[in-house]
């Protein structure tokens, strides 16, 4: 006996209106889901994943998209057709979803009770106080630790694997039918995104619900998927079973898609190389307030006992789970915390240097951080953006400065004639590559790299990475490399240390490290790595 799909997507055309004009992003597109049954949707950016799954709840702009062709079905209803009091008792009630980034997704303003309560209220009617039981509840299902105590937490006191936890109790709250995942592990360290795929697949089975997982990682679907359909340039190019898939691949983009891995190995440094920047027993630590009068009453370590040096030209990694102190380290060698211990560069103690004596060094030392979109400003365009740098540091006109913006454009492989849109036009590639663009144009010795590649797909993140091979090669750039990828790490890294707690669990030579790891800890990211690759 067969079942009739939960959701069906019907020769769906799905295009964008500009000017007049209308672009067609999506084509021809047919989807079934049956009642639960997880369909995996996989494809790059700018396949036309996201559009199709915000399509489905039409949570597009109505004034700017246009459906010319097909239809979208839940239980046989319309959804393209239905009005919009009938689409509201569908939304997050009978169809859930979790999108990418949860800091942005979660209003920083309102605590996690009050979130989760909201969904309660608007679904099922409840008043908070009604509703926090089961908000305790399904926040202990979903993994967060004491969580009576945490109702009060806003978002930014989460870790990422939290704060993407609470949005999966936020959809599952009401026990929707169908549970849209878009892209809910890019952002997440091995250890996290392997917690999570395994959350959401036990949830599935508890709840009885089906789900679409859309990501750029073909090989993370092995685990969690019954069907996969691959998306390329608005199309499905295959749709077959996780196991038909994975052995006999039909179409030659999914072959690509699955052999699409970082490779490589980092650019030999002279032996005579001199040390770049030096850093000894590195310490952060925050305060912890308590009280009406929000008193000091201990101090949380959140980096200590670092220590290591860079050359010119070379590269070290760090890798750690959220919270292990990556990022944080980071921004203490931009003397943008607060920290203890030493910090040389090019033999100047920066540690000691207040805010104005840093100011010669902001040039020499840049940063790339891990969401262009979030680090772009989306009301200047590129050449503004790119150029605001040398505003800062530099006495040019104009023209010098247009000509360095265009130079710098070049370098990155960005056509310099679009220096005049907005981030908003352009793919998730491309923005990094703007925002190294904006880091180069200062022809720094040290940059910072924060999870450059984190929330790209493979094929676009193995572009940076030739990019950065490139300019290291040409301009002997050094880096400090900060990432949860273990394997984009070993393709570009000399160096490599491992990070737990704000603790250092293992350094040494990236080779080494990878083939004869000494530490447990190191030995379980190792075999995380393999398991969220589906190997």
């Amino acid at each position: 006996m067969t079942h009739s799909p939960l959701l069906s997507i019907k020769n769906l055309d799905i295009a964008f209106r500009h000017e007049g004009q209308l672009s067609g992003v999506v084509h021809d597109l047919s989807l079934n889901i049956a009642p639960g049954e997880t369909l995996a949707l996989v494809g790059e950016s700018g396949s036309g994943k996201s559009v199709t799954a915000l399509s489905i709840l039409r949570l597009l702009r109505a004034q700017s998209v246009v459906y010319p062709k097909g239809d979208i079905l839940f239980e046989g209803q319309s959804l393209l057709h239905a009005s919009e009091p009938a689409l509201r008792k569908v939304r997050g009630d009978r169809i859930a979803m979790i999108f990418q980034e949860p800091m942005v997704s979660l209003n920083p303003l309102h605590s996690i009770e009050k979130q989760l309560a909201e969904v309660l209220s608007l679904h099922r009617g409840l008043r908070r106080e009604a509703a926090r039981a089961e908000i305790i509840k399904c926040l202990d299902r979903v993994g967060i630790a004491q969580a009576a105590t945490r109702l009060s937490d806003f978002p930014h006191q989460l870790s990422g694997g939290e704060r993407q936890r609470v949005m999966i109790a936020m959809a599952i709250l009401t026990q929707p039918k169908l549970l849209i995942a878009d892209e809910p592990t890019t952002a997440l360290d091995v250890s996290v995104q392997a917690q999570i795929l395994g959350l959401l697949h036990e949830l599935k089975h508890e709840l009885g619900m089906a789900m679409l997982f859309i990501t750029h990682n073909l090989r993370i679907v092995r685990s969690i998927a019954d069907n996969v359909a691959v998306m390329k340039d608005g199309r499905c190019v295959e749709y077959n079973t996780r196991a038909a898939l994975f052995s006999a691949p039909q179409h030659a983009y999914t072959q690509q898609l699955l052999q699409a891995e970082p490779t490589g190995s980092p650019l030999p440094v002279p032996d005579n190389s001199p040390v770049l920047l030096r850093v000894e027993d590195l310490g952060v630590g925050f305060p912890v307030r308590r009280g009406l009068l929000r008193r000091t009453v201990s101090t949380k370590q959140a980096l200590s006992g670092l220590s290591f040096s860079l050359r010119r030209g070379e590269s070290l990694g760090l890798v750690g789970e959220s919270g292990s102190g990556k990022s944080t380290t980071g921004l203490a060698l931009l003397r943008l915390l607060s920290c203890s211990g030493k910090i040389e560069f090019d033999g100047q103690p920066l540690h000691t240097f207040n805010r104005r004596q840093m100011l010669p060094f902001r040039s020499r030392i840049q940063v790339v951080f891990q969401d262009p979109y979030s680090a772009l400003n989306p009301r200047l365009n590129v050449m503004q953006i790119i150029a605001e740098g040398l505003k800062v540091h530099k006495r040019l006109t104009d023209e010098q400065r247009e000509q360095q913006v265009i130079a710098a454009m070049q370098e990155v492989g960005l056509d310099p004639q679009t220096r005049h849109r907005y981030p908003t036009e352009f793919s998730g590639g491309q923005r990094q590559r703007i925002a190294i663009a904006r880091a180069l144009i200062l022809q720094p010795e040290l940059v910072i790299l924060d999870e450059p590649t984190s929330s790209l797909d493979k094929s676009v993140q193995a572009q940076i990475l030739e990019l950065l091979h490139n300019l290291q090669q040409r301009y002997g750039l050094s880096y400090l490399f900060i990432s949860h990828d273990l394997q984009v790490v070993r393709s570009l890294c000399h160096q490599v240390i491992v990070l737990q707690r704000g603790k250092v669990v293992e350094q040494g030579e990236c080779e080494t490290l990878f083939t004869r790891p000494e530490q447990a800890y190191t030995r379980q990211l190792l075999a995380l790595t393999r398991v969220t690759d589906g190997l």
